[in-house]
């Protein structure tokens, strides 16, 4: 499992474009993970699926409440990873009103999910694999911290716990 000190795995996660700009075309664009973490910092939330209760009423809310304050904490970016389809994940974005304020992330076979060790076996509930609920403080592709959810909890991987080791 990924731990404090290491570093991102090498991926590509996909990220459903809906306004063309910045070299960005629409719908689905690659997003490598070394290169859009160099040189930022970087508050990324994973949670096993886009439309699931805990995720939607209270996981992508949070940061969302809690952007401006991370933002001035020194945060570049929030990543939201779920091992979705690009085109799920930006449903959930309209849906969740995260423009310009939370990057919603697609691990769409779940490569960066295995990669840091963190999934989730949902096959018993009809998801399949999934990422576990987590979140991480990154800086220039490092992991600074990280906090690792128990089975079917939702209590240290919200914005605010990260927003507290992002200004300590």
């Amino acid at each position: 499992m990924i731990k404090v000190g290491d570093s991102l795995p090498a991926a590509t996660l996909m990220e459903f474009v809906e306004v063309e700009g910045n070299g960005c075309s629409l719908g689905p664009n690659p997003v490598d993970v070394a290169k859009a973490c160099a040189g930022k910092t970087i508050a990324l939330f994973a949670l096993p699926g886009a439309f699931t209760p805990t995720c939607s009423a209270k996981h992508v809310p949070g940061y969302i409440e809690k952007f401006a304050e991370l933002k001035a904490a020194g945060i570049d970016e929030i990543w939201c990873v779920s091992v979705n389809d690009a085109f799920v994940m930006g449903a959930w974005a309209r849906d969740q009103k995260t423009a310009d304020k939370v990057r919603m992330l697609a691990d769409g076979d779940a490569t960066f999910a295995k990669a840091t060790g963190l999934t989730l076996d949902l096959t018993g509930r009809g998801m399949g694999l999934r990422s576990n609920r987590y979140s991480m403080l990154v800086k220039d592709g490092k992991v600074v911290a990280l906090n690792v959810e128990g089975p079917g909890k939702f209590e240290v991987s919200d914005a605010t716990t990260l927003l507290a080791q992002a200004v300590s």
